[in-house]
């Protein structure tokens, strides 16, 4: 009991003498004053909250953009290398070959006298317009008239297929409907 006593006594003396009495606390006090006195800062308004907009996708029923549209080893054979397509590169160009297909514009047709061949009338960004019959080539990808219509011309484009071969590429110039 003798020890427990002096261990309760040497415990209570040890607690008492963190706490010391100070009887000057002016300091204190103005550090409290020159706080208070001070203009309060600002606080940042809250930010407005924006509602959440719901996004429906309407694309789920579509064609996925990542498969084939033909099964690979068709075409592997439609447009391999040894496909047998290939652009005449030996052939001198036409002057029409000089320009985008989006360049030209068909705006109208005619037919010689005495004769029963259809030329197509074909305008370029220049303005010019020059006379385009079935075997008449034009555009950038080795077009080829292939068909000269009152309503359109009908091409038949080599382009490359991005595995070293080439393919060919249907593509027309109408005429604008008039108003």
């Amino acid at each position: 009991m003798r020890h427990r006593t002096w261990i309760a006594l040497s415990l209570s003396a040890l607690l008492t003498t963190g706490c010391i009495w100070v009887e000057d606390t002016t300091d204190l006090r103005q550090f409290v004053t020159d706080t208070l006195a001070r203009p309060g800062g600002r606080i940042e308004p809250l930010p407005e909250f924006k509602a959440y907009e719901s996004f429906v996708y309407e694309g789920s029923s579509l064609r996925d953009p990542f498969k084939r549209l033909v099964p690979e080893s068709e075409a592997d054979e439609l447009a391999g290398p040894e496909s047998g397509i290939k652009p005449d590169e030996e052939r001198p160009k036409d002057y029409l070959e000089g320009f985008a297909v989006d360049q030209l514009s068909m705006v109208g047709t005619i037919t010689p006298l005495g004769s029963r061949a259809l030329f197509a009338l074909v305008r370029d960004d220049k303005g010019e317009i020059h006379r385009v019959t079935v075997g008449d080539h034009m555009g950038l990808d080795y077009g080829e008239v292939v068909e000269v219509s009152g309503q359109a011309i009908k091409l038949i484009e080599i382009i490359s297929n991005g595995r070293g071969g080439w393919m060919t590429r249907p593509r027309n110039l109408a005429l604008p409907e008039q108003e």
